[in-house]
């Protein structure tokens, strides 16, 4: 399923973070570990294709990602609108992040663990992805114990991990290929 592909593109202001990412074998250890976990737990040839997509026709990850995203972010566009005084329109929109987050996140460490043994930008971008999606998820839900100028700035942080992690997700899988099926033109033609 690997594929590195990369367009040519100049360099972007974050590849300097992303290269670093990726040279940071200090992730090793832990990306192992989290790997190791994850194919034992999810060894299953009918869970594997359950969480990969297979009866969707493709990733089932990107999909249950724009869940969270998106429910996250209108929680933070509330926050800049208004219109919502008492914030249960916001707690609402975290509850429902963070109950898609486990499928979510259980799609997305299946696909990588996965891949990740066979390229290490992937094993330790993969790893900085999803402990930036944790903490993305912590912030925000942190948000509905607090004030709400300590609400406001948790959200604005979570916002901004949320973005690091869907920097280091299109990473990879738009540069390093990971989870992108090679043979899809293939796959889609009978």
């Amino acid at each position: 399923m690997h594929a590195s592909h990369a367009a040519p593109r100049g360099p972007t202001p974050l590849q300097p973070v992303v290269e670093a990412v990726e040279a940071a074998n200090q992730l090793d250890g832990p990306a192992s570990v989290v790997a190791d976990l994850a194919r034992g737990a999810l060894s299953s040839p009918a869970l594997k294709g359950l969480l990969r997509g297979d009866w969707l026709g493709h990733a089932l990850h990107p999909v249950l990602s724009d869940v969270v995203v998106g429910t996250l972010l209108s929680t933070s566009l509330l926050d800049v609108l208004g219109g919502d005084d008492d914030r249960r329109a916001r707690h609402r929109l975290i509850l429902t992040a963070l109950a898609a987050a486990t499928p979510t996140a259980l799609t997305g460490v299946s696909d990588w663990s996965e891949e990740e043994s066979s390229d290490d930008g992937i094993r330790r971008v993969g790893i900085a992805h999803a402990v930036a999606n944790s903490s993305a998820l912590g912030l925000y839900g942190a948000s509905m114990a607090t004030g709400r100028r300590r609400a406001v700035a948790l959200r604005l942080c979570g916002a901004m991990a949320l973005g690091t992690a869907a920097y280091l997700g299109g990473h990879l899988s738009f540069v390093k290929g990971a989870g992108v099926e090679t043979d899809a033109h293939s796959l889609a033609t009978p």
